[in-house]
């Protein structure tokens, strides 16, 4: 059993979780879900030590082994396979002692202790998740300085997995893993017998790996059985049972306070106006699940440009002279194209995306682009370069070279980063909020395509999902003036026609629809101005055509329905009735 008993965390005077408590229950696969920044990774950092909580503490049976992935990837001359190895520490230990060991008990224990572990298969089992993740029999033995830092990340997963601790926790384990390595995750973390703790934003492995979720808001945690699927349609019935109890709070509430009202001065009913207070007193109000709030940001719609956009033709593309990562490569994207690029981490998904936003020039071939299009290009490593002792607000007005500081706040708001968060350092922002920092610069561009990097973690998928899933984004064209519609002056303006026959109101046309209706039109088709008042009248007054009292415009209005004033002239430029002088 894993306890967290009331942990509060608070980071530079920000409250980040507030006597948080939860049971998991052993042997339990959980999700530890929430928004980015709701402070998911500092509950974990607490649970293994690395972050010490203000108040509260994590209970967990003695002698309890958990594994974490560290922030810093493996480095060195070491290869993966070794690295894997050594992550068995009591393996490691044991074999070290069993060759100078000269003691025969003590020996005989040690080799008892080795048989219980398994060691003698850990070969093969560490072969196999490296495998798994993506590493072939060469791979596994080249040194790790050899590799990029997505590549060290899988070594550290795999060292994590192999040493099989009792209380797993991941944190984004998908991250850095192409789409045959995350199916691999998927099965074996289905098998694996120990507890589970896993953040994810990935509706996929929530659902298909997990049986327990974690709901992180206003640095409070709930416990929900069952996948996310589970989870989402429990808290909808928990937020329609609160509200219901909300409503009958509230009709309650009303009834005693009015029979407060009605009988306190009574001396027949004074004592039991006097109970009903005393229970109003004792009422305490239902409190509502904190809304978790949700992102939802988009890109402008490109300039309309004539395809294609770009096409290859027999290009080739690669980093050093004469040795091409890819070549012959023939393709045509068109502007209304929605492309995914799908293979193997190393087959070059990011180099041929870097050669399509000509930050690679083409080795061999040609390729051709509009000379009007402009790419908005994110990638998993532009989060990496972001500078820790910048703060958001810092980082767009570079990117932003040029416009106003009102419009660079503008532009941090519809990424989530307003108020206090504008000038939060960099450095301490989550892993999801510094995605969405280096993918703001990306949407004023006005860009043709837009190419995210293979790998990227981006917080809120659902919204790029949405931009990626419309087939057109085209704005929609403004009705040109003239165009036929035109207003009568009945019930201010809500009724229109075209250039033929009454309106529903049976009057006849008189006010122009277009632009708040500033033209008018004569029976005999002419378009004129319209009128901005009369002489004499003030704005907003209006009278009968041969003169007499002048009344405001709805007043007059109400008399003529009634027969009383036989025409009616709008004196006023914003009125919202007008009528031809000849009724």
């Amino acid at each position: 059993m894993l306890n967290i008993n009331g942990i509060t965390v608070r980071l530079g005077g920000r409250m980040i979780l507030d006597r948080a408590t939860a049971a998991i229950p052993p042997g339990a696969r959980v999700g530890l879900i929430g928004r980015n920044g709701a402070g998911k990774s500092t509950l974990m950092k607490v649970m293994i030590g690395q972050l010490e909580a203000d108040e509260g503490e994590i209970e967990m049976p003695r002698r309890t082994k958990l594994g974490y992935i560290a922030q810093d990837a493996p480095s060195g001359t070491a290869t993966p396979f070794e690295t894997v190895l050594a992550a068995d520490t009591e393996r490691a230990a044991l074999l070290a002692e069993a060759e100078n060991c000269a003691d025969h008990d003590r020996l005989g224990d040690v080799y008892e202790r080795l048989l219980a572990i398994d060691a003698y298969t850990a070969d093969a089992r560490a072969a196999q998740i490296l495998l798994g993740l993506g590493f072939d029999e060469e791979m596994q033995a080249q040194p790790l300085d050899s590799y990029s830092g997505g590549w060290k990340m899988r070594v550290a997963l795999a060292a994590l997995l192999f040493s099989e601790p009792d209380v797993l926790l991941l944190d984004e384990p998908s991250n850095h893993l192409d789409l045959e390595a995350t199916l691999w995750l998927e099965n074996f973390l289905k098998n694996y017998s120990g507890t589970l703790v896993v953040i994810s934003h990935e509706r996929d492995l929530l659902n298909n790996v997990v049986d327990v979720i974690l709901h992180l808001s206003g640095g409070k945690i709930s416990l929900y059985s069952g996948n996310y699927d589970g989870f989402e349609k429990q808290r909808a019935e928990r937020v329609a049972q609160i509200a219901a109890a909300q409503a009958s709070q509230d009709s309650q509430r009303a009834r005693l306070q009015e029979y407060v009202a009605r009988n306190s001065a009574r001396a027949s009913t004074a004592k039991q106006a006097q109970s009903r207070a005393k229970m109003l007193a004792k009422m305490q109000p239902i409190a509502s699940l904190a809304d978790d709030p949700s992102l939802s940001f988009d890109f402008p719609s490109p300039t309309e440009l004539r395809p294609p956009l770009i096409t290859l033709d027999m290009a080739a593309v690669g980093y050093t002279a004469d040795t091409p990562i890819l070549s012959r490569l023939n393709l045509r994207i068109d502007p209304d194209d929605r492309v995914a690029l799908l293979g193997r981490n190393g087959n070059g998904k990011t180099t041929l995306a870097r050669l399509l936003a000509a930050q690679l020039p083409a080795m061999a071939g040609e390729i051709h682009a509009s000379g009007k299009m402009k790419v908005g290009y994110f990638t998993q490593y532009q989060v990496e370069e972001l500078s820790g002792d910048d703060s958001p607000l810092e980082h767009m007005t570079r990117a932003m070279t040029g416009k106003s500081p009102g419009a660079v706040r503008a532009q941090l708001g519809r990424f989530g980063f307003s108020g206090e968060k504008a000038t939060t350092l960099v450095g301490k922002l989550s892993g999801g909020e510094r995605a969405r920092l280096a993918l703001a610069p990306c949407a004023p561009l006005r860009p043709a395509p837009v190419l995210p990097g293979v790998g990227g973690a981006v917080a809120s998928r659902h919204p790029l999902a949405r931009i990626a899933a419309d087939p057109a984004r085209k704005r929609r064209p403004r009705r040109p003036f003239g165009s036929g519609r035109r207003e009568c002056g009945a019930a201010r303006g809500a009724r229109h026609q075209r250039r033929s026959g009454p309106c529903a109101s049976g009057l006849q046309p008189a006010v122009c629809g277009r632009g708040g209706g500033q033209r008018a039109q004569r029976p005999d088709g002419a378009s004129v101005a319209r009128p901005r008042g009369l002489p004499g009248l003030e704005p907003g007054t209006a009278q009968q055509a041969g003169g007499g009292q002048r009344l405001p415009v709805d007043a007059a209005w109400r008399r003529r329905s009634r027969g009383a004033v036989p025409a009616v002239v709008c004196a006023a430029a914003f009125c919202q009735r007008v009528r031809r002088a000849g009724g």
